[in-house]
């Protein structure tokens, strides 16, 4: 499969492709951060947040094979490694053994801001190619972020 086959030329999804990859990297730190939150939790929240970081990590996982299998239409293998997630990825990991409930809920939040960032500025490459596809995937994507954004802020008692 190449992007020709979808309309679309090498040079206009090249940009995509490479920003598509950072975005699979940042997302399979987020994921794993969420199993982390999921397993560690303790506390009052508990099973407000155990079920909340199962729904958060299930949608993640979905989201991260839309992403590759995407990167694959477009003709290009999407990156698969840990070590090339680690280097690559905004997000750091972080330890969730021993943290707080809101600390995790904090974490969270500060994971779902760097990737609507990253989805925000995917929308304008992806317009710019007349990629209209990963336009949509990354839009939808990014709404599903804003509202449980919200919703998170709203439990940890912020504006």
């Amino acid at each position: 499969m190449n992007a020709e086959a979808i309309s679309l030329t090498e040079k206009e999804v090249k940009p995509v492709v490479d920003l598509l990859n950072d975005y699979l990297a940042n997302y399979h730190i987020h994921y794993q951060k969420l199993r982390g939150c999921h397993w560690n939790i303790k506390g009052q929240n508990f099973f407000t947040l155990h079920v909340k970081f199962e729904e958060l990590y299930t949608n993640a996982q979905l989201t991260i094979d839309e992403i590759a299998e995407r990167v694959l239409t477009l003709g290009k293998p999407p990156h698969s490694r840990f070590s090339d997630y680690i280097k690559e990825s905004k997000i750091k990991e972080v330890d969730t053994i021993g943290m707080k409930d809101l600390d995790m809920v904090d974490a969270i939040l500060d994971d779902m801001a760097n990737l609507i960032e990253l989805e925000r500025e995917l929308l304008e490459v992806t317009d710019k190619a007349g990629d209209d596809g990963s336009n949509d995937m990354v839009n939808r994507f990014m709404q599903f972020k804003e509202k449980n954004t919200w919703m998170l802020r709203s439990f940890a008692g912020k504006k």
